[in-house]
């Protein structure tokens, strides 16, 4: 059996169809029960759904072989796993945003909300920008308008929020989509099963585009 990790939520379903489609079905997947393992022993999986900040640590642990994480989770966290393909779903990016009159004075040190501290660090490092992370786990975009940091660094997808609150994106760090991603050990004694499986992935993804 491969153990699959879906992440709960909107992006997990549409990770689960493309399992379906790739004949990787498990029907009761999306019933709505309240069981929390779903296999189908005929096509050898088991589904698991996790919270999506989660799915990274099941499968560097082994609780799962595969699973479905975001860009964002993986450089954030560098779990020690294989990245085996981009889904090309849950498509959005990692940004700088800030109030439409910023102007960067490269003089003081540049204070950033952001509940992704490495993804900062690593981004503004890489421009030998001083900077002041300031932690924050929700409502980020508050920060800078009550003026307790000059930019955040978050994930964008429309903007709309950003722009109703008077922020603009002003730099894309990276663009983020769900890859598949796998338990190390388990792609060296499961290859076979796991590289058939990332094929038949591959191959929906192709058909879609």
């Amino acid at each position: 059996m491969i153990n699959v990790a879906l992440p709960k939520g909107r992006l997990g379903e549409k990770v689960y169809r493309m399992f379906e489609e790739a004949g990787y079905e498990c029907p009761s997947v999306l019933s709505g029960s309240r069981k929390l393992i779903f296999e189908n022993t005929e096509k050898g999986v088991r589904y698991f759904w996790v919270k999506p900040s989660d799915v990274a640590i099941y499968v560097e642990r082994g609780a799962a072989d595969i699973g479905a994480a975001g860009k964002d989770i993986i450089e954030e966290y560098r779990p020690d796993i294989y990245e085996l393909l981009d889904l090309r779903v849950g498509k959005c990016r990692m940004a700088v945003a800030a109030k439409k009159d910023f102007r960067d004075d490269h003089e003081s040190t540049l204070r950033v909300a952001t509940k992704f501290r490495r993804i900062a660090l690593d981004y503004y490092a890489s421009r030998s920008r001083d900077i002041d992370i300031i932690e924050l786990n929700g409502s980020i975009e508050l920060a800078p308008i009550l003026g307790l940091s000059d930019v955040i660094v978050d994930i964008v997808e429309t903007g709309n929020t950003l722009l109703e609150n008077d922020l603009i994106p002003i730099e894309t760090v990276f663009p983020i989509s769900a890859r598949l991603i796998a338990n190390k050990s388990a792609f060296q004694f499961k290859s076979r099963e796991i590289e058939g499986l990332k094929q038949a992935l591959a191959d929906v993804i192709s058909r879609k585009e």
